[in-house]
């Protein structure tokens, strides 16, 4: 970024009044957030591979007794679905209930934090209006004060409203772009690391039989 376009953009940041804090405030928790998140089912997606192709291996080569040492620095939230599919010790029923709870606490886990963004995209664009009620009420203010209407008298309060209306919308827009992107993600990756515990569940049903 030049030096010219950031004084603009600072320029233009104190015009937009006090709400243009708790604005600059939800821009940065979007991209932790965003950032975090596009990490973590990353790393998430490696390691279910990973664990995964090594579990599959082990079945195949029917040693069982190598699991317990391979989950042993294996994350909980990939461990416990992993567990479900080796469990003998109930019924089918049980078996698939079970199963499919652990699933559910995987999704939950990697949907983590997101309701942060839902949050400040449905929030941000009131902030944004509060905003133009506090631009509009200074332009009244300015107006008595003055004893006189006109551009001239209202035209920096009502630049700060519109400035505090079109940041709002631009912070809830890319929340929402980000949101639906994740839950996109989030999905996918849910649905990925379910279908291939069910490859490895049934190949080792095919071995037990």
């Amino acid at each position: 970024m030049s030096k010219g376009v950031r004084m603009h953009f600072i320029e233009i940041f104190k015009q937009g009044g006090f709400i243009m804090w708790p604005l600059l405030a939800f821009s940065v928790a979007i991209w932790v957030i965003t950032i975090h998140k596009i990490l973590q089912l990353t790393k998430f997606q490696k390691e279910a591979k990973h664990y995964v192709n090594e579990a599959t291996r082990i079945v195949e080569t029917q040693k069982l007794h190598e699991m317990e040492y391979l989950y042993k620095n294996c994350p909980e939230v990939i461990a416990k679905a992993h567990y479900a599919v080796f469990d003998e010790s109930s019924s089918r029923e049980d078996y698939e209930q079970r199963l499919q709870r652990r699933l559910d606490e995987t999704n939950s886990h990697l949907k983590k934090n997101m309701w942060m963004l839902g949050t400040i995209a449905s929030s941000a664009p009131f902030v944004g209006l509060f905003g133009t009620v506090w631009g509009i009420m200074e332009s009244f203010k300015q107006i008595g004060s003055s004893g006189k209407a006109g551009f001239s008298v209202v035209a920096g309060s009502i630049s700060e409203a519109l400035i505090a209306t079109g940041s709002g919308i631009a912070v809830a827009v890319i929340a929402v772009m980000f949101y639906n992107y994740l839950n996109v993600k989030v999905a996918a990756t849910a649905k990925e690391f379910k279908h291939s515990l069910g490859d490895m569940a049934d190949q080792f049903n095919s071995i037990k039989r």
